[in-house]
């Protein structure tokens, strides 16, 4: 059983041939919205992986509500403990570049409700053994006291560390599994710059200070891991990208979703690369998730 505790929004996208540089307009070629949010994301990829899976989050009372979680209706998610709250759903506003680069803001909304409160009934909620995956898109605080009751629960924590927040080193000590991308990590290790060797030294080094499990994505270099006293490396699918918005999010849920299911660790991450790499080949954060079924003729 996996609980998701963390963002729903709407995706407010555009597509141009270039990203713009500071102070310049640069014409657009298309214009779509499409369910996100980092939680709600993986919440999906998850639910879509096979597993079961509950959502804890908010969202307004606007129009853009009921259209944030039509997918994750869809598949099947738990809702039960999603609140509707006074004021807009969050949303973020995406510009996707001709490489399937993408630039995107955040406007929390409802997000910045999910309270301290919302975090302790969640994890009572849950049993030993569960899985319980956040983001950094609601409160640190939140957060925070999701992970601590967690622990002494005895519930398995997932963290990405994502958006980089000024807290995100700090959470992410907290969590027994950290997913991170390049940048995100040297914030984790205060290290910058770091080149391949580098990196894998200080995953290493890393690991073995915490005992906990640390994941970091490289994009089309793959991913790496460190994970009883292991060093991991897996490539996903050599593709050209369409949009890579969302593939973060499916790494993570596809990831959560393998160990749930009992999955070893090596081929949980060969699945969870595969999943990431095909969520760049659509567009749109959740309509880009591959099924169960797409991932496994890949893998």
């Amino acid at each position: 059983m996996i609980t998701v505790f963390g963002s729903i929004n709407m995706d407010l996208i555009a597509t141009t041939p270039r990203l713009p540089k500071p102070g310049e307009t640069v014409a657009g070629t298309g214009f779509s919205t499409a369910a996100g949010g980092k939680g709600a994301n993986q919440a999906l990829a998850a639910r879509r992986a096979g597993s079961t899976v509950r959502m804890v989050g908010a969202v307004g009372r606007d129009e853009f509500a009921d259209p944030a979680l039509a997918l994750l209706d869809e598949a099947g998610n738990d809702l039960s403990t999603v609140r509707r709250v006074d004021g807009p759903t969050g949303i973020a506003v995406i510009l996707v570049g001709g490489g399937g680069e993408n630039m995107i803001t955040v406007v929390p909304g409802a997000n910045g409700a999910v309270g301290e409160q919302e975090a302790k009934a969640a994890v009572a909620a849950m049993q030993p053994g569960d899985f319980l995956m956040l983001q950094l898109e609601v409160p640190a605080a939140s957060v925070e006291r999701a992970l601590a009751d967690a622990k002494a629960r005895g519930v398995t924590t997932v963290l990405n560390i994502a958006p980089l927040t000024a807290e995100a080193a700090r959470l992410g000590r907290m969590a027994d599994i950290v997913i991170a991308n390049e940048t995100e990590f040297e914030r984790l290790a205060s290290r910058d710059g770091l080149n391949a060797a580098e990196r894998e030294q200080t995953l290493m080094r890393l690991h073995k200070e915490t005992g906990q499990t640390l994941i970091v994505t490289l994009g089309a270099d793959g991913v790496i891991a460190a994970r009883d006293s292991t060093l991991y490396r897996t490539l996903g699918l050599a593709i050209e990208p369409v949009d890579t918005v969302g593939a973060g999010d499916t790494f993570c849920g596809y990831l959560a979703a393998a160990l749930d299911q009992g999955i070893a660790f090596e081929q949980a991450l060969r699945r969870a690369a595969v999943a990431g790499s095909l969520a760049c080949l659509k567009a749109g954060a959740q309509p880009s998730i591959p099924t169960v079924d797409e991932v496994e003729r890949r893998v």
